[in-house]
């Protein structure tokens, strides 16, 4: 080894000892007769002490030196003068003896400090700058973490990791698939896995009863803050068992992740029917850090000549503890942000609780203070509280009420990152009518899309339903939420030939489709599969969540910007006219 020690492991009772440290130069502090430096790895940050006036070799070295440069040094560990405190090495040096210069570098483009002055796309250009600094290695870290006791504790449970493909077949449901062709098969093409679905319900059929996975899966899809081309996934599948045997099994390694890696002990996790989740919030992933639920006011407020809630579908409201006294500046600008295009609301109408318990509304000339009184009833609204109403249409409203809790969740602190609030949400559709999903291939549109996948099974008190009314039929699928980010999704499987071909029926698909796309699977149906079902966590997001960030970009090492390129190799690229010609591809304008 180049080395004895790393730069992050030296303490005080390490005085006197001879030492040879590796890294990367992070500082440079000349104070003429002594020279400083701050010695960079992987493990933390030692400082040399150069001693210029005893050492003339040292002097010319010291002299020629730069940011990055990579050293071997030795010398004695000594006690330092000056101790800093936010420093695990802070108490002791190194004297140093000896340089050895590994390798020289040029200027970097951007500093390599946790506060660096590098905007996102020049970090991304240049990442494997950026993975040296220590708030990017350390969410690396987290997440080897994270995946070492994944797979501790899937390994205790009896679960096995089996790999499965990555190059397999192009399926019309679900997200855009990315493609590629085969040059051995002419005008043939594979897919990379959007998961691993039918691969995981195939091993339970093979008789590997407690599957695992922690694999790489590809969606060609719009990217936001949360979503990446290229995505990982901790996917379990589990058989001859019931939905409560998988909430109970990965509530259980929730729990684990959150002991084991950040300290906190998870009370068990509440459950909450898709419905009320919609009801009550307004989407199917709520942030429960806080109350401030959605309160429907369609009796109450209509009736008054008011034109804007007379003639909606949808009347809602949020109480916004303590937040009477926003002024009409802060009401404004919120009726602004309400009115965005992300947001849709066509305004926004308040009332105030004010402190000496009256009440006033900015629809005053329609609504007096006794009627205004059954809003605050309704609403639980107090002194010093401010009511927020949005009204339109049922889902665009919903929609809009939804992120206006959330922003003013922010605005008020109650969405404390260090704070986690956990939650199963349970018994959604099974079906949902596509009108034209940017996300899905356009041959979707205008039919029934499973709202999770088409292996998903009903309910079985729902079954009757598919011949009937599909769009009451109940899942058997679960989320499981936490800090309003989806973290894993999954549900009991169909196992029965005859009901997954009834299912695609559904979905539009002829019996020569289905049997085409999908007829290994239910051939397999027919050699005795076992009651199955399974959960897959968006690992990325749990690595996020548990580090405080609202990226996944910043716990992947090389991950794509938000256009889907990864700027550092030029990625995606053309390709040659000779490489197309051998993948009998032409290009189309």
């Amino acid at each position: 080894m180049l080395r004895t020690n790393t730069c992050g492991e030296l303490r005080i009772e390490n005085v006197n000892q001879t030492v040879t440290l590796c890294g990367w130069v992070q500082k440079i502090k000349d104070l003429g007769s002594l020279t400083f430096i701050d010695l960079r790895d992987r493990y933390g940050i030692t400082q040399l002490k150069l001693n210029i006036d005893s050492d003339s070799s040292l002097n010319q070295i010291a002299k020629n030196l730069g940011r990055e440069f990579v050293l071997q040094v030795t010398g004695t560990v000594i006690e330092r003068e000056s101790k800093n405190k936010n420093n695990p090495t802070g108490e002791i040096e190194i004297l140093v003896t000896q340089i050895n210069i590994l390798n020289k570098s040029i200027t970097p483009p951007f500093t390599i400090e946790d506060e660096t002055d590098g905007g996102d796309e020049l970090r991304m250009k240049y990442r494997y700058l950026d993975l040296r600094r220590t708030i990017v290695r350390k969410n690396l870290e987290l997440r080897h973490r994270m995946a070492l006791e994944t797979r501790n504790f899937l390994d205790k449970q009896k679960f096995i990791e089996v790999e499965t493909p990555v190059l397999i077949k192009s399926t019309p449901e679900g997200a855009r698939d990315f493609v590629v062709p085969s040059r051995m098969n002419k005008n043939q093409f594979y897919a990379l896995p959007q998961s691993p679905q039918t691969f995981k319900q195939l091993l339970m059929v093979s008789g590997f009863d407690r599957y695992y996975q922690i694999v790489k899966c590809f969606r060609d899809e719009d990217l936001r803050a949360d979503r990446q081309p290229e995505f990982t996934q901790i996917d379990c599948e589990m058989s001859f068992v019931e939905q409560e045997d998988i909430l109970q099994t990965f509530e259980s390694l929730t729990k684990h992740l959150f002991k084991v890696v950040k300290g906190i002990d998870i009370p068990e996790i509440p459950r909450m029917s898709y419905a009320d989740a919609m009801k009550f919030y307004g989407n199917d992933k709520p942030d429960t850090r806080f109350e401030m639920k959605l309160v429907e006011l369609n009796n109450t407020v209509k009736g008054k000549n008011f034109k804007v809630f007379d003639d909606a579908a949808l009347v809602v409201a949020i109480c916004a503890k303590g937040a009477a006294e926003y002024t009409r500046k802060q009401l404004d600008e919120l009726t602004e942000w309400v009115k965005r295009p992300q947001i849709g609301a066509t305004g926004l109408v308040y009332a105030r609780h004010n402190t000496d318990g009256t009440l006033k509304s900015s629809v005053d000339k329609f609504y007096n203070e006794e009627e205004l009184k059954k809003w605050s009833e309704s609403c639980g609204s107090e002194p010093g509280d401010l009511i927020l109403v949005l009204a339109g249409g049922e889902e665009k409203t919903r929609k809009a009420i939804s992120e206006l809790r959330l922003e003013m969740g922010t605005r008020l602190g109650l969405r404390d990152k260090n704070k986690f609030s956990c939650l199963w949400v349970i018994d959604f559709p099974l079906l949902e009518w596509n009108e034209g999903d940017p996300n899905l291939l356009a041959s979707l549109a205008g039919r029934w899309h499973a709202k999770h996948h088409p292996f998903t099974s009903p309910k079985p008190e729902d079954i009757h339903l598919l011949d009937t009314d599909p769009g009451k039929i109940r899942a058997n699928a679960y989320d499981i939420v936490i800090n309003g980010v989806e973290v894993g999704g999954g549900s009991i499987r169909i196992h029965n030939k005859d009901l997954q071909a009834k299912m695609f029926e559904v979905l539009g698909f002829t019996k020569e489709e289905a049997q085409k796309q999908f007829g290994f699977l239910m051939n397999a149906f027919e050699f005795g599969a076992p009651p199955h079902g399974g959960i897959a966590f968006g690992f990325d997001r749990f690595c996020s969540l548990f580090g405080g960030a609202e990226s996944i970009r910043d716990f992947i090492a090389f991950p794509k910007n938000n256009s889907g390129k990864d700027v550092m190799i030029d990625s995606p690229s053309e390709i040659s006219d000779e490489q197309l010609k051998e993948l009998y591809i032409k290009t189309y304008e």
